[in-house]
């Protein structure tokens, strides 16, 4: 922001000009000691060095705030620049082709993202969750996801969280536990899937989300972590645990605010 750097270099100048005061006020001070006839009487010479030492204090605080408010920007814009450049393949077409690679940059303005990591486990319950009927209806998950513009991204951890291991060989490895999982099909949701392509790059983003997580006392592999992706390309939440996908159905336009705004949508919202 123009106006933070404005501020910094007020409060910096602000900062250097109290010193300054500062040091003649302390020179004030010594004089006084030293001579009974100093220009300056000891009291005075004492209450602007006071006075001088709490807005140094004062601008300083202010500078280094303002300094670390701006860092933190500048790594969250850098951040979102990695989320943009991180690598995917579509599920419903080869890993070999070309036409299935896409950055998450490419889903903007087309597609919400929901990137879910996790453990073994983790991966192998969303994996059935959405191909497999297991409750008493048919599963419709995918379909109605797919309504709703979303494109789920799993994310296998392994080495307790150290890195992003091979997700789509993982996930087709899936499968149905006996009595529970019924009409198990592994291809139903690939309209709706994307696999991560470049694991580095994958684990070096969500590195900093790991360790934040397990910092607040979650299990990162065996309850796995979600971020949402708006359609603008910005993160809509955090969360942990499997994705709630009846919370992403019918509601993600008013969540991510897509209903009302995003320019040129309204052929599909209605509108100017």
């Amino acid at each position: 922001s123009p106006f933070r750097k404005v501020r910094l270099i007020f409060f910096l100048g602000s900062f250097g000009s109290a010193l300054t005061a500062l040091y003649f006020s302390a020179i004030s001070v010594l004089k006084a000691n030293m001579y009974t006839d100093a220009s300056v009487p000891m009291d005075q010479a004492l209450e602007s060095c006071a006075i001088n030492v709490a807005a140094a204090v004062v601008c300083g605080a202010l500078a280094y705030r303002d300094y670390n408010i701006g860092q933190a920007n500048l790594a969250r814009i850098a951040k979102g620049g990695k989320l943009a450049k991180l690598a995917v393949t579509r599920a419903n077409l080869p890993a070999s082709s070309s036409a299935g690679r896409a950055s998450l940059a490419d889903f903007r303005r087309v597609s919400r993202v929901v990137i879910a990591a996790g453990g073994k486990n983790y991966i192998n319950q969303m994996a059935r969750s959405l191909n497999a009927d297991q409750l008493t209806d048919e599963n419709n998950i995918p379909q109605r996801l797919a309504a709703e513009d979303v494109i789920v991204v799993p994310v296998l951890l392994e080495g307790g969280g150290s890195k992003v291991g091979d997700t789509r060989t993982f996930w087709r490895e899936t499968v149905p536990r006996e009595g529970t999982d019924r009409n198990f099909d592994l291809d139903r949701a690939n309209e709706i899937l994307a696999f991560p392509n470049g694991n580095m790059d994958w684990f070096e983003y969500l590195e900093s989300e790991v360790e934040t997580a397990k910092k607040q006392g979650f299990d990162v592999v065996e309850k796995g972590i979600t971020i949402t992706v708006k359609k603008n390309g910005r993160i809509l939440r955090r969360a942990t645990g499997q994705p709630q996908w009846e919370n992403f159905i019918g509601a993600m336009e008013v969540l991510d605010s897509s209903k009302f705004g995003m320019p040129g949508d309204s052929e599909k919202y209605g509108g100017p």
